[in-house]
């Protein structure tokens, strides 16, 4: 039987006495709780280490040769057992073993563990390289793909519109030929009024002849 059992065990009996309010044998214990697969001895042997190792909690009579004849709790049984109880005592006691040990090994603890660490952090790197590595080789093909089509689409789809060079050129272009336009026009009115004005010295030079004519 394990010790962690042998402590459970020992909290039922506890228990069990708790639970009456009288003196009772130990056969009953035995009766309850180990029948057939242990021995009655065993049973008082259980109790005995339980007198030893916390006297107070349970009340003993002796009889007939037999040195635990009768028992009951006490008034310490019902604390002790809220508690924890034996187990709970069992329980600490592993805690404390567990870490004397970690300290006595904490040397080679220290060391697998920063081995453990190094190989989870290149794990983790490596990781990391492939995921970045992927997302450069989508950001290629994707870019390659737009440049792709935009160049199909010129090929394929080219609209007509007009350039701002071309834009430029136009606008001068007519610029010029309503300057064109503009000058033609002045010249021509020059030529009207210097027409008009040798009609004009024409006709003032022929009365001055018919004038000079007369007798």
């Amino acid at each position: 039987m394990s010790e962690f059992f042998k402590s459970e065990l020992k909290d039922k009996f506890l228990q069990y006495a708790l639970d009456r309010d009288d003196y009772f044998e130990a056969q009953l214990l035995y009766d309850e709780f180990l029948r057939p697969n242990y021995s009655l001895e065993y049973v008082e042997r259980l109790l005995t280490e339980i007198i030893e190792e916390e006297p107070e909690l349970l009340d003993i009579m002796s009889a007939n040769g037999v040195k635990i004849f009768m028992l009951s709790a006490t008034a310490f049984t019902e604390d002790f057992l809220e508690e924890g109880g034996f187990t709970s005592i069992y329980v600490k006691e592993e805690e404390k073993w567990d870490t004397f040990l970690e300290q006595l090994s904490n040397n080679k603890e220290l060391s697998k563990r920063e081995r453990a660490k190094l190989g989870a952090s290149k794990s983790m790197s490596k990781k990391r390289e492939r995921r970045l590595l992927k997302l450069l080789i989508a950001a290629v093909a994707i870019s390659f793909l737009f440049t792709f089509f935009s160049v199909t689409e010129r090929l394929f789809f080219k609209e007509d519109y007009m350039t701002r060079g071309d834009l430029d050129k136009a606008i001068k272009e007519i610029q010029s030929k309503n300057s064109d336009e503009d000058n033609f026009f002045k010249d021509t009115t020059d030529l009207t009024d210097y027409d008009t004005v040798e009609k004009v010295t024409d006709s003032v030079l022929s009365k001055d002849n018919v004038v000079g004519q007369k007798p």
